[in-house]
């Protein structure tokens, strides 16, 4: 029986919301531990020459900082081929702050869900769904456009609204990893998370469209 119809408009509310945090964590965390997506880039964008190092070298260091900001890494951040200056580090130890905090919404949002979903099925329905699904096609598609027409200032926009500091700028005199991170890998990085927000979106509409059996 289909009590989707029937459903409190806030719990409803609240099980879309933890949808969405379940969608967009889900696809962060899968643009960071994609390794395969820089991988391909040290090729693509030509990272081995513009930088003046091996490739393998490149994957030794992007390895470990991907490593570094990982839910359960406490050590602090020392990249092998890499000297950083004293706000490199701070600015890396900010940017863990933020994946950390994704990471956890994503177990958070899982375990929200399940109990939401196993004390409440008969009254939410499946509408949760569908709100959660239209919600994933008008942020991807405004950040998709935004990405593709504006990404410059879009990449800036993003740094000013999470960081206090400028510490984002990085001299590669100072702090030579910023050789080995383009601007383009991180464009490749957002069209990704957009991408898997997407699909999730489009899935979840679509089940939430059927009726409970």
């Amino acid at each position: 029986m289909d009590t989707a119809g029937k459903s409190p408009k806030a719990l409803t509310l609240v099980a879309a919301i933890l949808l969405l945090c379940f969608l967009i964590s889900t696809a962060v965390v899968l643009a960071l531990n994609l390794r395969f997506v820089y991988y391909h880039d040290i090729k693509a964008l030509g990272i081995a020459e513009s930088s003046g190092m091996s490739p393998e070298t490149i994957r030794r260091n992007y390895d470990v900082l991907i490593d570094y900001n990982l839910l359960w890494h406490k050590e602090a951040l020392r990249m092998p081929d890499f000297p950083m200056s004293a706000e490199g580090e701070i600015h890396f130890r900010e940017v863990k702050g933020i994946f950390d905090a994704f990471q956890i919404l994503f177990l958070l949002s899982i375990a929200g869900l399940a109990l939401i979903w196993l004390w409440c099925r008969e009254k939410i329905g499946r509408s949760f769904a569908r709100l959660a699904g239209w919600i994933c096609f008008g942020l991807t598609a405004l950040l998709g456009l935004f990405a593709l027409i504006g990404w410059d200032k879009l990449f800036v926009g993003f740094h000013k609204l999470f960081f206090n500091n400028d510490f984002w700028i990085f001299d590669a005199a100072t702090d030579p990893v910023i050789t080995i991170l383009p601007d383009t890998f991180f464009l490749h990085e957002a069209l990704l998370i957009l991408g898997v927000v997407l699909l999730g979106g489009g899935i979840a509409f679509i089940w939430g469209r059927k009726r409970n059996g």
